[in-house]
């Protein structure tokens, strides 16, 4: 299995939006997005909004579910820069706990809901559940950190280990 060349993870409840592909596909030279969401994998209605928006960014996208992406990314191209975008800290746990090999992860939007809080950042709320995968992805050594977009500020030192 060859070493993919992982640009970027991001969790982001909105998956591929108009500021993934305005924004960070550019900023951190992706030619290919892979959205890692089971839901996402299965439905053409939601693929064809998230292809308009990487279509106009001029990069590639695939949809894989979880699984999928863990058994396949080894099989990139050399060529391809991956920015993989998951909705869920629990979605990106598993691609990390898979093998995926993620160095760091970005924390964008993760929206307010029954249960959630507020986590360092107007855009970031999370349950209990989630602080736990965070924190189970920052044991393995991945780097989790804040930010919203490319030129808002990073907000890093999270205390997920705590």
């Amino acid at each position: 299995m060859s070493q993919p060349d992982i640009v970027f993870a991001r969790i982001d409840n909105r998956l591929v939006h108009g500021q993934v592909g305005a924004s960070w596909v550019g900023a951190v030279n992706a030619n290919l997005v892979v959205v890692a969401d089971d839901v996402a994998a299965k439905d053409q209605m939601a693929q064809t909004l998230m292809r308009m928006t990487a279509d106009a960014a001029g990069v590639g996208i695939r949809f894989f579910s979880i699984q999928k992406t863990i058994d396949v990314i080894g099989r990139a191209s050399e060529s391809q820069h991956i920015f993989i975008v998951a909705k869920t800290p629990a979605s990106m746990r598993a691609l990390v706990d898979g093998g995926v090999p993620i160095k760091e992860v970005n924390i964008g939007n993760m929206h307010n809901s029954e249960g959630k809080h507020v986590f360092h950042d107007q855009h970031v709320y999370v349950d209990d559940k989630d602080l736990k995968d965070l924190s189970a992805i920052a044991s393995k050594g991945v780097h989790v950190y804040i930010q919203i977009a490319p030129t808002y500020r990073k907000i890093e030192n999270l205390d997920l280990l705590a």
